[in-house]
């Protein structure tokens, strides 16, 4: 997949990357048998849950499926944007108020509102900080002028 911006990795995603990445096909058919390293965390935590390691496992699974599935939506959403909207969400996600997007674009204060009412829309959000909760993982570094 493409993505326009960096995105942080969410710990879910790094759960399941390293699954992924220890995860070696057993002879048998559907099985896995994972690394020793991985192995031991995943008893480790299981047994702190006082849970078997295959019900963990399963968990981790949906959890970051679930993950996955909300970042994928949040990148559609985001490529729905057009490029203004797309700046002052960046800009909004690094904490600008809209008196400064207004004079880091050279838009009115107006215009910006109308760009966050439509972002929001777009989001499905109610206001501003729920934006920067949605993508506080985020990296919109390359984004900031200040």
């Amino acid at each position: 997949m493409f993505y326009i911006i960096s995105i942080g990795m969410r710990p879910w995603d790094y759960v399941l990357k390293k699954l992924k990445e220890g995860l070696r096909r057993d002879p048998k058919p559907r099985a896995f048998e994972l690394e020793t390293a991985l192995q031991t965390k995943l008893v480790s935590l299981a047994r702190q849950e006082h849970r078997t390691t295959r019900e963990l496992q399963a968990d981790l699974i949906e959890v970051g499926l679930v993950q996955r599935s909300i970042q994928n939506e949040l990148v559609e959403r985001w490529q729905s944007l057009s490029p203004r909207e797309q700046q002052v969400t960046a800009l909004t996600c690094l904490g600008y108020t809209n008196a400064q997007i207004s004079a880091c674009l050279y838009i009115s204060i107006e215009t910006v509102k109308t760009h966050i009412r439509n972002i929001l829309v777009k989001f499905h959000l109610h206001g501003k900080a729920e934006i920067k909760q949605a993508l506080e993982k985020w990296d919109f570094s390359d984004w900031d002028s200040k």
